[in-house]
């Protein structure tokens, strides 16, 4: 048991900070059809950058490490009690060197349990076959696409595809809606599994396991072949792109399963993954419990293809080609360096397009901070302050506390409290991905702020960006939900929402709105 823990441990090292060949080939051919003089074009640098650097490094490729989820087969007799204890401590031991976030949440009280532990975490699957060797496999599903997964009940009216009907079209409809609605809060470019049939939970487990499958492979069913190829082509057609910054490129691949279903129902069920798509599997010697092989192709023996430039630099370039007649009307560079606290003057002359590129303090703040912070007084003072929606992994030692990584969450949940808090206390600026909704800009209007996106998923880019750590406060929130004040040099992010009342996210949601109303004709019959 001591050589499988270690065989384990290695696996959740390897899938977390080293994404697998297919997948690096995939965001290889994406960065390829995206022109990199866009945002689209520089948010696909900067992934590519992050994936080397997190394999360099051996840390997280991006900051949440999600829900680990475990499908093992093993032997006839294998004692899955002592397996299973030997995966849960593997999994401490990740989670105490920063290969892991802590993310086990008590569901009640919101208290964090540090290690990765605790009912219902980790997922674990197991199978028995009648082979001598152990089947392990792995994915690290982060919150962010999670929260994007999606389950349709047929037949149904989708907005912009009318009805979909109990019919291989109307799954084609379910998948194609799957895809609009993810937007960029799913950070695409991603990757689907779909799930055809079964009930409300394994409908979600089937299309969760098609997600094991090669980025490359064929389906036996010709149908199910055929409808993954259109959905990829056709998804590529929406216009959201990468980041959902409008481009290209929006997935990268698509997988489809079926199982029977009662008369009564008809579930068509998504998994939508992220660009991060971590995922490996290892064969494990029955008798020995040592590794003999990987299961899919390691990120190691596959580049990823980086531009020349990177940085600020590269997000100032793409900032301005993304809309270069509008910037030599206005007679403005599209790149701004902030020192922070900043102002409110500061902050009107931003535009949606701008590159922001901070030095100085930021702060952290996700769902735990900003209800507290509707009730409470800040710990600190936050006039002219920039909130970073992060939830970072941390290591403490001797000389204090590290950043291991730190990408950006999802902003779309703070939305009930964002316009509020930031009026509160004079917040200036905001940092994350995806986006917010119209209560948040209402409020970036009358009180003179800004919402800016971050590559989601580049963790270790971001990291980089992080000098010091000047403090923390809330540890009792929990390592990811604690309020972090960090001091930064050269952390680059992009209006997308301005206090004149422009966001790009709305334009990119409502183009390809309109762009998925054109499929609404039967393609499968």
């Amino acid at each position: 048991m001591q050589q499988f823990e270690e065989s384990v441990y290695q696996l959740i090292v390897e899938t977390s900070t080293n994404l697998p060949g297919d997948v690096r080939r995939a965001i290889n051919l994406g960065r390829s059809m995206e022109n990199r003089a866009t945002r689209a074009g520089l948010a696909m640098s900067t992934i590519a950058r992050n994936i080397k650097m997190a394999e360099e490094q051996v840390s997280p490729i991006c900051q949440d490490t999600g829900m680990p989820t475990f499908i093992i087969h093993t032997p006839v007799g294998a004692n899955q009690i002592e397996m299973k204890r030997a995966i849960k401590s593997a999994v401490q031991r990740a989670t105490k060197e920063g290969k892991l976030r802590s993310n086990s949440v008590d569901s009640l009280t919101g208290a964090n349990s540090g290690d990765n532990l605790g009912p219902g975490t980790p997922v674990i699957h197991f199978e028995q076959w009648e082979n001598d060797y152990i089947d392990m496999r792995l994915i690290l599903k982060g919150g962010g696409c999670e929260n994007k997964n999606i389950q349709y009940s047929l037949p149904a009216d989708l907005e912009g595809l009318g009805r979909a009907g109990r019919d291989l079209d109307g799954i084609r409809k379910c998948i194609l809606h799957a895809v609009y609605q993810a937007q960029g809060q799913g950070c695409s470019a991603g990757f689907i599994g779909v799930g055809i049939g079964g009930d409300r939970t394994t409908g979600y487990e089937l299309a969760k396991r098609q997600l094991f499958r090669t980025v490359d492979d064929v389906n036996p069913k010709p149908d199910l072949d055929r409808l993954e190829q259109y959905i990829v082509e056709t998804a590529n057609q929406l216009g959201i792109g990468t980041m959902g910054f409008g481009g290209e490129v929006t997935l990268l691949g698509c997988k489809v399963g079926v199982e029977n279903r009662l008369p009564a129902s008809f579930f068509v069920s998504v998994a939508y993954n992220c660009w991060a798509f971590r995922r490996q599997g290892v064969e494990i010697d029955g008798a020995t419990g040592a590794i003999s092989n990987w299961l899919y192709e390691r990120g190691s023996d596959v580049s990823v293809e980086e531009s020349a430039g990177q940085g600020a630099e590269d997000l100032a370039a793409a900032g301005g080609a993304a809309d270069a007649e509008a910037s030599a009307a206005a007679g403005e560079s599209r790149e701004i360096v902030l020192q922070t606290p900043v102002t409110e003057e500061q902050i009107r002359q931003l535009r949606v397009g701008d590159v922001v590129v901070f030095k100085g303090e930021m702060h952290t703040g996700r769902d735990a901070l900003h209800k507290y912070l509707m009730d409470h007084d800040a710990p600190v003072d936050l006039n002219g302050a920039v909130i970073y929606h992060c939830g970072p992994v941390m290591l403490k030692d001797e000389e204090g506390w590290h950043v291991k990584a730190a990408g950006p969450t999802t902003s779309i949940r703070e939305e009930p409290y964002q316009g509020d808090v930031m009026k509160k206390f004079g917040i200036r600026a905001v940092i994350g991905k995806g986006g917010m909704g119209p209560k948040t800009l209402a409020a970036l209007q009358e009180h003179g702020g800004v919402y800016l996106n971050a590559i989601g998923g580049a963790a270790q880019y971001y990291a980089e960006c992080i000098k010091n750590v000047n403090g923390v406060d809330f540890m009792e929130f929990g390592v990811p939900e604690a309020m972090w004040h960090l001091e930064v040099d050269g952390f680059a992010a992009i209006v997308t929402m301005d206090s004149h009342g422009d966001s790009l996210h709305e334009g990119v949601e409502k183009d390809s709105l309109a762009k998925l109303s054109a499929f609404k004709e039967p393609v499968f019959k």
